[in-house]
């Protein structure tokens, strides 16, 4: 299904049955990443997912607005939308400062609010981030071939036990083509940490359960980031999860299913 948000096309889908959970995806990712969580998790809850603009199944316009700041304000729209007042959200890597901006600068209201390997805090941005955000033209052009490689590459660096056939083709299919290859550069060109400096000061005041999940060997967004946020929110939970990186739903997924069906509860 589609709903047209402030001129942007918005994938959802929702499947369950039970009190609502809302899964946020992040970079460079799309839903697809939390739908086996999301299927185990449904008989027990309405599962919500989507795809953010300029990701997966959205649109992906040239000239598009796919900044933190856009997300945030279409999570809280969506929510209306979906006719639901207070859901459990749980949100990963871009989605967890999705989730916070619409709380905090949106009145989004949760019911409570996992945080799964999030951009939260500064610093981040990987070199190669850093790299294609200051060249994100010159990396537009590239060669197809040399386009898909480079993508495949920065994808398999965020797993710590190795993707499978089916995993890796998942993730890499969506940035890749005349409409792929230039909104994988667009969302990196459009990222700026100054949408994280704008709420952090802000997160002591979050009055609702939250409970943080990091991979320990997390490279994208090193584990010290988990035990910062988890000292600044109020009452904070945090599980570490051994053996599992950014990529925390496909290295550890028993585990972290586990882990949110026992919080949901």
């Amino acid at each position: 299904m589609e709903y047209e948000i402030e001129g942007h096309r918005v994938w959802w889908t929702s499947t369950g049955d039970g009190p609502p959970v809302v899964f946020c995806h992040g970079t460079p990712w799309s839903s697809g990443l939390w739908e086996p969580i999301a299927s185990a998790l449904s008989g027990e809850h309405t599962v919500f997912l989507w795809d953010m603009p300029g990701y997966g199944r959205s649109s992906m316009e040239d000239g598009a607005d796919v900044t933190l700041a856009t997300q945030g304000g279409i999570l809280a729209v969506l929510l209306e939308r979906w006719g639901l007042e207070c859901p459990d959200v749980v949100a990963h890597d871009y989605g967890g400062a999705t989730a916070l901006r619409a709380h905090l600068l949106h009145g989004a209201r949760y019911r409570s609010l996992a945080l799964v390997d999030v951009v939260a805090l500064a610093p981040w941005g990987s070199e190669f981030f850093r790299l294609v955000h200051d060249n994100a033209s010159v990396f537009e052009s590239l060669p197809p071939p040399l386009h898909e490689a480079l993508v495949t590459a920065y994808i398999r660096g965020a797993s710590a036990r190795g993707l499978s056939t089916d995993a890796e083709r998942m993730l890499v299919e969506p940035w890749l083509g005349d409409r792929g290859q230039p909104a994988f550069y667009r969302q990196i060109a459009q990222a700026d940490q100054r949408f994280t400096d704008e709420i952090e000061p802000r997160y002591p005041e979050i009055d609702l359960p939250v409970h943080i999940v990091w991979g320990t060997e997390d490279t994208w967004i090193p584990v010290d980031r988990a035990h910062r946020l988890a000292e600044l929110i109020p009452g904070a939970g945090l599980d570490l999860v051994p053996g599992a990186s950014h990529l925390i739903q496909l290295d550890a997924p028993e585990r972290l299913t586990a882990i949110l069906a026992r919080w949901l509860s």
